[in-house]
Parts: structure tokens; sequence; C-alpha cells
């Protein structure tokens, strides 16, 4: 399925780069919040993955450590193309950790060990820092006038292309789960549940930016708590909750549908339905699955955004809260292809 051409907020860019031409290029650096206990039943590890997945480093780790599984638990699942940080709790109860040379490889390295009391749950992420090399990208005068303007005014909260599968593939699966066909696979249905969902939170954005009304509050709007999941709907946009906006304490949303009533009224809730209505078969089907009304920001932040020019291209740093997709930050930087998409397709 060919995905909509979601609304740039800085125009469309002219400029042409390309990242993962090696893992390297794109560093994800996990932000958990907090660090270990220094004891308890968990074994914490501190890793660094080089062109794994998070699901098959975690399988490598289970099997050194002899446990099913179960008992590892990590925070969020990084793509396999790119080289990342992040850490691990392993179950071992009254148990000395095997020898950590037995794990290292030259593709998973050992940082760092620890004791924590309890399993890192899926979800507590506080954030990601990324060091990111865009090859091939030139800085001149309007590059870096659309990097400002990155910096200051964040980028829409897009969900990215590699929640949708190649060439939106999911979306199609997620259309023929909605029309009776069995997804008997939990994890695999959670997949398709969430691309339809994401597909419909993308478009109003898309819609919202379209209209020009992404910068201010409007009649119905509903709130995120700045840096939280928080939101709320006010009586009304009286002068005390402009000042908030205007101040960066609430961020305006957009809905992750699911069942229930939108919390959204008047201007607001006409434009998000008639993006809903385009996609009633999604909308229900989300519904009928049990997934509930929660809210989104519609746009996102960056926190310590820098840059520099290398020999062939520039170079990115930036950190996003949980849930943000650095691709959304590089597709209003410019038309990027992704090397590591070439390397699938010739598996």
């Amino acid at each position: 399925m060919t995905l909509p051409n979601w609304r740039h907020l800085h125009a469309e860019p002219t400029a042409l780069g390309r990242i993962k031409t090696y893992n390297s290029d794109f560093i994800v650096i996990e932000n958990l919040g907090y660090g270990p206990e220094g004891s308890g039943e968990h074994l914490w590890l501190d890793i660094e993955k080089d062109g794994l997945t998070t699901a098959f480093a975690a399988k490598l780790i289970a099997r050194w450590a002899g446990v099913t599984q179960r008992e590892i638990g990590y925070a969020g699942k990084k793509d396999r193309y790119g080289v990342t940080r992040q850490s691990i709790t392993v179950h071992l109860p009254g148990k000395d950790a095997p020898n950590i040379d037995a794990l290292v490889t030259p593709q998973l390295r050992v940082l760092n060990t620890s004791r924590h009391n309890k399993k890192i749950k899926t979800g507590a992420l506080k954030g990601n820092t990324f060091e990111l090399v865009v090859r091939d990208l030139q800085l001149d005068d309007d590059l870096e006038k659309r990097l400002t303007a990155i910096k200051n005014s964040g980028v829409p909260n897009y969900f990215g292309q590699q929640r949708f599968g190649r060439d939106g593939e999911n979306i199609e699966r997620a259309q023929s789960l909605f029309t009776g066909n069995k997804v008997k696979n939990k994890d695999v249905r959670g997949m398709l549940l969430s691309s339809a969902r994401s597909l419909i939170f993308n478009d109003v954005v898309s819609a919202r930016i379209a209209s020009g009304l992404h910068t201010k509050p409007i009649d119905g709007d509903v709130f995120m708590l700045g840096g939280s999941k928080a939101s709320f709907k006010p009586e009304q946009n009286d002068d005390v909750i402009i000042k908030r906006f205007n101040d960066g304490d609430i961020e305006l949303s957009a809905p992750m549908w699911g069942k229930g009533l939108n919390k959204a009224t008047d201007q607001a809730l006409e434009l998000e339905q008639q993006v809903v209505d385009k996609y009633e078969l999604f909308a229900s089907g989300l519904a009928q699955y049990g997934l509930k009304q929660e809210r989104r920001a519609l746009l996102v932040k960056l926190k310590d955004m820098s840059w520099q020019v290398i020999d062939d291209g520039l170079k990115l740093n930036f950190s996003l809260p949980s849930g943000s997709y650095a691709t959304s930050v590089l597709r209003e930087l410019a038309i990027i292809s992704d090397a590591s998409n070439s390397e699938q397709m010739g598996e």
C-alpha cells in the first residue's frame, strides 16, 4: 500500500541525503531515566549491540544465562541496522552471573554489569539520544535555516516508516485483519493494530498542519502535559491555557484511536473526525480489538540538537522522548535514502 505523503512542518525538503551506510552512522543511546539499584535478583547489563535487533540480543543473553526469554527485560526494541546502547535485565535469583566473556561477540559488548531489584519493563523509557551521520548532505544557507527551524520549532510527531512495514504492507495486513482474516500470533496482531492506529494519528497531524492549525490551540483541543503522556481537556482555552501553551507547559495533541469517546470537542473534534471517517474500517476495528482512546503530542521538540560538517556529509546529535522517531526528524531535513533498505532487498 502506498502511504499518504504527510505534510511537512518546514516545507518539503529538496536536499538529498543517505543514512545507515555503516551501522556506526546510526547510533542510539537509550535513556531509561534511572539506573540499577546495585542489589537484587536481577542482573543488569548495559550492552552495546552492532547489527543486531534487541530481540535477537535478548535471545543470546537468555541462552548465555541459561534462562527463558520470559526472564529477560528491556524497555524498547531497537533496529538491527545501527549501533545501540541499552540496558537489559536477567532474572537470576540467588545465582551468580556466568562468565561475561562468554557473552561478548564482535556484535555484542557488555559495557557494565550490576544488580537490580526488578525487571526492566517494556515502555519504561524516558527517551533516546541519537548520533547520526547523513552522507552526501551538503550544508548551505538553506539547509542551515532548516536545521535552525527544526531546532527551534520541532517536527511533526509522526510515527516513522518502519511502523508501517516495507511499502506499507502492515496497513494492508491490518485491513485484512479487520475484514475477518485471523492472526493467531499475538505479537504480529499487536503490530498490525499499532500500524492502523499510527496511520490515523499521522493523518490527523498532517491535516492539522495543512490547515495551519498546528501553532496555536483551537476550540475543543485536548492538551498533553509537557514531557508526559497525561492529557486533559480544559473547559475553555482561556488566558491561563494560552499562557501555559506559549510557555511550553502543555502541548497540542492528536488521537490514538480506540474504544471510548474522543475527548476533543468543537472545532478540534470536527477536524479529527473528518480523518477518522476516512478510515472507518480501521477505527471500528481498533475499538473492537479493545484498544482505548489515548492521545499523543502533535509535535515533538528536540533536545540538545547540534550539527557539524564532516568529510562527506553532516553529523547530527539530538535527543527525543520515548516513542518519537529519528526518521521523522530526518524527513523534515532532506529527502533521505536508507542504505540498509538496499541490503535488505538483497537478502
